[in-house]
């Protein structure tokens, strides 16, 4: 591999505990040569001295607006507001090439300063498979607020947790009522965590995917007393809630959870609320008689943040050992520079 600096940035989101590579990770990255800056983070569930301790070097919080021109910038969520100009190359779910909002200013932010974004949610192979994900933890999480909401067990704020800890409150106690579920896109990664989720809380859920979504029966999505989507669609297919389905005196579904949270983009196939949840109000009342609950959170996978960490990082390595002008990283640059197109945002030439 050529020289390469990688420089793990601290996520400015409070509630944000994850990290793309885990110090075990880091260690690998370094003994192949890789330089591996690694900045301060009160939250990211894994000490800035465990990477220090693997070889990374150390630098403050933020600082990476101001690291070597060269240097790559990874990350997962949202970056902060400044700079205006982003001159590095950023690896991050950046969110902005199916024009949600704020995706014109993100990619001109790019444009302002010569970087570019390579978005994870990108980072395909070569048949489209994702090579890196959090879905699956994204479904299980998903899955379990919308079971302890709908058994009244939820708690707000929501605090980061572990599996075994989640594990032991998810399932049936005495007393708990029956109750049918219904994962859409149950297929995918998500909705294969969703499933091992309701299952955990001894609820046998409805499996959808694309078979049941192309002629959907909307009778018989509404007659389950709670849903997960897991369907994060990138072209126009009917949306699968409608203003009108929630007011259908037919309807039974009690609990909704949307994983993808695509609220806002041309492709949201539950276009019946327009703003997230997040810890602090997890859940939303969206009709009062009879009762609907929205649970739709942009990060579930923090909750679970070392599991979830373990696992991306896992499939982020040899991705990141394999950093370079082709393959993957390649077909994500040509993404961004497609998106600025498609955006009318002037982009030079990036290297990848």
């Amino acid at each position: 591999m050529t020289e390469l600096h990688l420089w793990l940035r601290h996520e400015p989101r409070t509630t944000e505990r994850r990290t793309p590579v885990v110090p075990a990770d880091a260690r690998r990255l370094v003994d192949s040569g890789v330089t591996l800056t690694v900045e301060e983070s009160p939250q990211r569930i894994f000490p800035t001295e465990e990477y220090e301790a693997a070889g990374c070097r150390r630098a403050p919080a933020g600082s990476w607006a101001a690291a070597p021109r060269d240097a790559v910038i990874l990350g997962l969520k949202e970056l902060p507001d400044e700079p205006d100009g982003l001159v590095h190359r950023h690896v991050f779910f950046g969110h902005a090439y199916k024009h949600q909002p704020g995706a014109a200013g993100l990619l001109r932010r790019f444009a302002a300063g010569g970087g570019a974004l390579l978005d994870l949610e990108y980072l395909v192979d070569d048949e489209g498979r994702r090579l890196a994900a959090f879905g699956y933890w994204a479904g299980y999480l998903g899955a379990a607020l919308a079971v302890l909401q709908h058994r009244g067990r939820l708690a707000a704020p929501l605090t980061p947790t572990t599996k075994d800890d989640l594990d032991a409150v998810l399932r049936p106690a005495a007393g708990d009522a029956e109750f049918t579920a219904l994962v859409i896109g149950a297929l995918g990664r998500s909705g294969r965590g969703a499933s091992a989720a309701f299952g955990t809380a001894g609820v046998e859920a409805t499996r959808w995917d694309l078979a049941e979504t192309r002629d959907l029966d909307r009778r018989a999505l509404l007659g389950h007393d709670a849903m997960v989507n897991a369907v994060l669609a990138t072209s126009l297919v009917p949306p699968f809630l409608r203003e009108e389905d929630l007011d259908s005196p037919d309807r039974r579904l009690r609990t909704l959870c949307d994983v993808t949270c695509d609220v806002g983009g041309p492709f949201n196939v539950l276009p019946v609320y327009d703003r997230t949840t997040d810890w602090a109000e997890p859940v939303r009342r969206l009709r009062a008689e009879p009762p609907l609950d929205l649970i739709a959170i942009d990060n579930l996978p923090s909750l679970l943040p070392r599991e979830s960490s373990v696992d991306f990082s896992a499939a982020l390595l040899p991705q990141l050992l394999a950093f370079g002008p082709g393959g993957a990283w390649g077909r994500c640059l040509e993404r961004f520079h497609q998106a600025c197109r498609e955006l009318g945002v002037h982009q030079g030439e990036s290297r990848p």
